[in-house]
């Protein structure tokens, strides 16, 4: 997340993945060969930016964040040529899919019900991971930009995998949010990749009502106390 300060002294908050700050950091490095050392090291002034490969969920986003920090202070210090060009500008201009996160699904629409009892945080990622090759099970038309459309049999990354049920996916020069269900290991389907259950309970707060559609399923008033026992990489969570 980032609070970007313009010349008219207007703010917006953009919102950016590490492997797009990265995707971005190659670009520059292409277009300013010399400024990026590729003739001679010693004429180098493009920081360095660590390539994106694990992904540790809050832990590894604290850490990058001085990372990223130290990387935007010395990239805005840089010429103009360079720290004003217009794909670095583009880079940060507001988005469409900064104004809102993906909703849509064909199966059922996620949406967050918990909020953990100690903070406001709604989502975390799970890790640390790898990125992991999966097949499309079925085909799944993308209803917003951020979203990426598939069609049966087709074998993508994953790069991150949200519990919200909707994982970031590259395949190919393609990139976005997939529902997890339309997924399947490509060398193991049967291998379980959830995180082990936590017995103890984490205590999780519901900002709103959900009615069981299913047997296995649990009804929730709006601000019941309840204890996540298992979170589910698409999407559920097993609560008492």
């Amino acid at each position: 997340m980032f609070l970007v300060k313009w010349q008219d002294l207007s703010e917006k908050v953009v919102y950016r993945k590490f492997t797009e700050i990265y995707e971005l950091h190659k670009l520059l490095k292409e277009m300013f060969p010399i400024e990026a050392g590729d003739i001679n090291p010693q004429n180098r002034i493009i920081p360095h930016l660590p390539a994106p490969r694990w992904f540790d969920g809050q832990r590894a986003a604290e850490s990058r964040q001085g990372t990223l920090t130290e990387y935007c202070n010395a990239l805005m210090s840089l010429p103009v040529k360079i720290s004003r060009c217009p794909h670095l500008l583009d880079f940060f201009k507001v988005r469409p899919d900064d104004l809102k996160l993906p909703t849509d699904s064909q199966t059922k629409k996620p949406e967050t019900y918990l909020v953990p009892k100690d903070n406001n945080s709604v989502s975390d990622i799970t890790g640390p991971i790898i990125l992991q090759t999966y097949r499309a099970i079925a085909d799944f038309e993308k209803t917003s930009g951020s979203q990426m459309a598939l069609a049966t049999g087709d074998v993508v990354d994953v790069v991150e995998k949200s519990e919200s049920g909707w994982w970031f996916c590259q395949m190919k020069t393609k990139r976005g949010w997939v529902p997890a269900s339309y997924l399947e290991p490509l060398d193991s389907p049967d291998e379980s990749e959830d995180p082990e259950p936590n017995y103890e309970g984490e205590p999780y707060v519901t900002i709103k009502a959900y009615t069981a559609e299913m047997e296995d399923e649990v009804s929730l008033q709006e601000g019941e106390a309840i204890e996540v026992i298992h979170k589910l990489l698409d999407g559920w969570w097993v609560i008492r």
